[in-house]
Formats: structure tokens, sequence, C-alpha cells
């Protein structure tokens, strides 16, 4: 062990703090040693603690406390000469007036119970079985499809086949042939997933977080309150106390998903922490947490602690993290929840840093082009709002809230329409246009770069948003039945559920959807139900099975995509129809929806042949000669090849 005595007392203001750049942080542990390195330019000494286990409950008393050495940048280090995997550790940090913090490892890998102290890890040890010969599949750009859940929502439903012992967590994941039941007569899970076709499984929120008590079962959250932005989450966990269990779950879990043929996406959080009393705060005050002109915490987050990703050390670190998911984890994309407090500067480094990898210019990046408020960023800092998409690199994606608004109506306005659900005439136009949005002034760079969807964890659920509007008394109260899917003129917003999902699907970019969205998944007009439990969040494997005839009609418009690549990359050419009708032309296609009451003949889009690829309904339609006429029934999506018909 080395160490030395406290470094001079003399130290400049937050913002002038030197970085380090380059000198790896954090704790890293081998068979020949183990290395202490944290970054903490304000204190005067740091001294670190070591412990058997995890939390306070299990074991308060040290191994020992060890000063550590003054280095280069702001870091202090402290070398032991034996191999310490499997402790636990935290840091005592002094400052210049006297005052001592007691702080975990913002660069942990691993951690304890609930996160409250980190973990010595040799990573090496933490791989499952199998995970040397990992490799994420290679899809092409026609084939992704993005399927969002919440790794609880996913098998919670006692009736998902999941073992008991592993709903809830990463492990649901590594079986792949559940069925409802256990009976084998209808899949769920992974078995359903591959049945339905989707390509990319977004994950919400998997890394540390504080709103879980993970000692205690049956705690729910979403998850946007990060902890410890390395360490995986202990809730999902078999064992939450053993900090390298989470670690090989977690990546059994990334496996499970690669072997079925799917990417995983990670939903990651790093405009925010859960407190503004976090590790980094602790560690540096003053510099990680953004503040406004006087001082102020700066809170366009909602959440009262925006963090500082403008500062050299937080670039730093999250270019770090990313890396870190994609090397060790094996993430195939990362999904930045209010992209828009995020400069553009540090997405960019994250990109870069990304496509250094090997095959990492594969790696997806998208992220919500907004904030919840107005940050405090100063003068010559863009952040990657909407406003800011022109700075962002041509390969960081955004999410379209324009499809998003014009297909089913303002997200904020629950009782407002859109095309699918009453105001047809008005949205019509915006609908169509929106199907070709990527080749907007702010888009650029291919059609991937915008995220097409109407329904996300967050706000109602697409079919909560189409009760409210299509299914609603004078009140705005839901008719009885309405959210069972089974309630008078059900059948009605039923097929405005599927015209949507037609919209999204072969529009160009990125099609992204809600789990459950393809069975009218419903959380009874809950529109934030981060913390509403388990049960009402959790996925229903039984209304899955009962609202097959959806599922099916999305896994066909999931086929037909993938089926070619010129739903990913050709140009949508607008059709004239009927004003309440949205139809454009894409290569060899004609695509229509019809969400009105009455069947609407339309005029052959051009020469040749037309024949009925996809209705949403399932209406037979004859082969139509050239010069004829199509016939779009009521309330119906549907695609038209041309036999003659040209190709982008």
């Amino acid at each position: 062990m080395t160490c030395a005595t406290r470094a001079p007392a003399a130290k400049p203001a937050a913002d002038d703090y030197p970085p380090c750049l380059d000198a790896e942080l954090g704790a890293s542990a081998s068979e020949s040693g183990t290395r202490f390195r944290v970054w903490a330019p304000a204190a005067v000494s740091v001294t670190l603690r070591l412990f058997s286990k995890g939390t306070d409950e299990e074991d308060g008393r040290p191994l020992g406390r060890f000063p550590m050495m003054p280095g280069p940048d702001g870091t202090w280090e402290l070398t032991f000469e034996d191999d310490r995997h499997g402790q636990y550790y935290d840091y005592l940090v002094e400052f210049g007036n006297g005052s001592v913090r007691r702080t975990a490892d913002p660069w942990a890998r691993a951690a304890g119970a609930n996160g409250r102290r980190s973990m010595v890890v040799d990573l090496s040890r933490t791989d499952p079985e199998g995970w040397g010969d990992d490799r994420p599949p290679l899809i092409a750009p026609e084939r992704l499809v993005v399927w969002e859940t919440h790794i609880g929502d996913f098998s919670n439903d006692p009736r998902s086949g999941v073992p008991e012992a592993h709903r809830g967590g990463y492990l649901a994941f590594t079986h792949p042939d559940t069925s409802l039941d256990g009976g084998g007569r209808y899949p769920t899970c992974v078995a359903y997933l591959k049945r339905l076709g989707v390509t990319v499984v977004q994950l919400m929120p998997f890394y540390d977080f504080g709103s879980v008590d993970e000692t205690r079962p049956g705690g729910y959250n979403w998850g946007y309150d990060p902890v410890n932005y390395n360490v995986p989450e202990g809730g999902y966990a078999t064992d939450p106390y053993d900090g390298a269990v989470r670690i090989r779950e977690c990546k059994a879990m990334i496996k499970a998903l690669h072997d079925a043929g799917m990417l995983v996406v990670m939903d990651v959080v790093y405009n925010h922490m859960f407190s503004p009393d976090n590790w980094f705060e602790r560690m540096t005050p003053g510099y990680f947490c953004r503040r406004k002109r006087n001082g102020a915490l700066s809170n366009g987050s909602d959440c009262g602690c925006d963090m500082a990703t403008e500062k050299p050390m937080f670039r730093r670190y999250m270019v770090d993290s990313v890396v870190y998911w994609a090397r060790e984890y094996h993430v195939d994309g990362f999904r930045f929840d209010l992209m828009g407090l995020i400069d553009t500067d540090t997405m960019n480094a994250m990109r870069e840093a990304l496509d250094a990898l090997p095959g990492g210019e594969r790696i997806l990046m998208y992220g919500e082009p907004w904030s919840a408020r107005d940050t405090g960023v100063g003068p010559g800092v863009t952040l990657a709002q909407k406003n800011g998409l022109g700075d962002l690199d041509a390969r960081i994606g955004w999410f379209c809230d324009r499809t998003r608004d014009a297909i089913k109506g303002h997200v904020f306005s629950p009782r407002a329409g859109g095309f699918v659900n009453g105001r047809a005439r008005d949205e019509a136009g915006d609908v169509t246009a929106a199907a070709d949005a990527w080749r907007g002034a702010d888009a650029g760079g291919g059609p991937n770069r915008v995220v097409q969807y109407v329904s996300a964890h967050d706000d109602l659920t697409l079919w909560d948003k189409l009760c409210a509007t299509m299914l609603a008394g004078e009140d705005g109260t839901p008719a009885p039945g309405a959210y069972d899917a089974d309630g008078p003129d059900a059948d009605r917003a039923l097929a405005a559920n599927r015209i949507a999902a037609g919209l999204v699907l072969t529009s160009a970019g990125l099609p992204f959807m809600l789990s459950g969205e393809e069975f009218a998944r419903t959380k009874h007009g809950d529109d934030d139900s981060y913390d509403s439990g388990a049960e009402e969040n959790r996925l229903d494997w039984a209304r899955a099975r009962r609202l097959d005839g959806m599922v099916r009609y999305y896994a066909a418009l999931i086929g037909l995509r993938a089926s070619d690549p010129v739903w990913a990359e050709g140009r949508r050419e607008p059709l004239r129809v009927d004003g309440e009708v949205a139809a454009y032309r894409v290569g060899g296609y004609a695509v229509y929806a019809n969400p009105t009451d009455r069947t609407i003949p339309v005029p052959a889009p051009g020469e040749g042949a037309w024949s009925c690829v996809l209705d949403s309904d399932g209406s037979p339609h004859p082969d139509v000669r050239p010069g004829g006429r199509l016939t779009l029934t009521p309330r119906s999506f549907t695609v038209w090849r041309g036999a003659g018909g040209r190709r982008d």
C-alpha cells in the first residue's frame, strides 16, 4: 500500500478546478493488486474506508481507514498490492473549512444494496456463461423497430410463465420459451417478442436508482432518479446485497436478448440526479450540478438538480459511461432522457467515442429534444433541443413529437384529438408530411435520425388517449368497459389504434412503440404511473391473447416494413385524395389512412395494376386494373403495391 500526507490547503474556485481527462478513475482490482483513484480537487484530505459488507445494517465497522495520496489534476490515489475484489468502500472527504463528507464513489462500477457503499470489482469475474461469445445481431435499417419496456413490467404478471423467483428481474429475459400460465398455448415475454418481430428492446433505466428500497421486495418505480450511473439496479437482481450478482445477471439479460435476435437500448438519465445531495457534489461541492448566476440550482429537469454536462469533468464522465456500458455490457444503443438539457458538444463527444469502438458506428443514439423547464447554461453553450439539432452529429436521433401529436392529439391535452380520433381534416396534411419528416431542414443524416412514435412510457398510453377522446362522456369519463377494450364503440377506437400503428410503421424514421401498445395497453387513465405500482404498470399477457388480432396486425406491419429497404430509405410523396384521408407513395407502394366512417373510392395512384398487401380490418380487396379505383373501407389503413410501380 502507498499513501501520503494531506495536500496544500489553497484551492481554486469550482469552475477553475483542473480537469482530469486521462487517468482512469474509480476502483480496479486484479490478482496483482487494487488501485483506488478519485477526482476531488477541493479536498484537503481523502480517506478510504473498506468494509466486508455493503450496508451499515450488515456491518457498520470498517476493516480499516487509509489516507490517500494527492495526485495530478485534483486526483487522490491509493494502491494495495493484494486483490480486494468483493470488498466494499466509501470515502471521507475533508475540506479547508474543516467539514468532512462521507461519500460513495461516483466512478464506482459495483455497489451494495441501495448503492450506499461502492464495491471493488474485477469485472472479468462477473461474466455469465458464454459471455465471451456474445455478439449483437446485425440488423438492416429497414428491420429496426423499437419496443420500449420496463424490466419489471415485462414479467411481473403472475401469468407471464416466468418462474416466480425471476419475475420482475433481469433473469426473466433468460427464459426463451415462456407462455401464458406456462401452458404453452400463447407465447409471452421473449417468445412473444420473437413472434411480434420487433428487433430493438429499449429498457427503461436499469442503472442504480434511488426511489426503490432494494432490500424490500415489491418496490416499484420507473427509475428516472439516478444514484450510481455505472452500476446496475439491485432491485432487478436475485441478490441486491452482492454487488457482483447484479452485474452478472444484467449481462445475462442482454445476452439472452442478443441470442433472440434483438438489440438492447439503454435509457440513460444524465440530465439530473436523484438528489442534489449526490456523490458527485459530496466529492466536489459546487461543480457537477448546474447552477444559475445567483448560485441557485438549475431546475430544467423539474427535479431540482440539473447536471452540468458542459463542464469538462462531467462531459468526460458521460463519455466514459456510455463507452463503459457499450464495451463491458454490450449495450447496443442509448436513449437520452430530456436530451434538451445536454449540450451538443457533449452529445457529439459521446457519438465520436462510441464510433471508435469496434462496430461502434452501429450503436444507436437518440433522445428527447426538449426539457421540462429552462435550464441555467452560460453563453456559448448550445443544448440538444429542437433549435439545436443542427449542431448535433447527423447520427444522433430525436423523437418527433410532431408525428405523435398530429396522429393522436396533443400529449398534454387528454381530450384533444388528432387525425385518428376526431380531427382528420385538420391533421391529414401534417400526418402525411410527418411520414417524411426526416427530410425537413432540421433533420438530415438519414431517416433513422427521426424516431416516429405515438406512445411511450410517459403520458397516456395510446389506448387511454383513445378512450379519453373517443369513448368518454361529456364529463371526460370513459364509458364502462372502455379501458378493457370491450365497451360501447370499442371497435372504433381499436380501428384508430390500428391506423396510428400503420402510420408510424410505414413512415420514414425509426419506428418506436410502447410495450403493449399492440394489444391496447391501458393504465386506466394514469398518465404518470412512475410510482403507481407493479400491478398498474405490468404487461397483461392475458390481454395480449384476448386482443391477439391486434398483435397479429402489428406483426404484419413489422413484417411488411422488414420486407423492403424502401420503407427505411424511400421518399414519401403525398397523394391528392379526400381531405380527411392521409395518403402517400413510397417506391412501388401506396399508403392510405381513412379514419372516417365512410367508404372512399380513390383513383389508382399510378399506371399498372394494384394489389392490396395489407388492410387493417382484414377486408379482402380485388386487384385493381390499370386506371381503376381503389376502395378505402371505413376506419381502415391499407397498403397497396403496384405491379409496375417504380421504386426509389
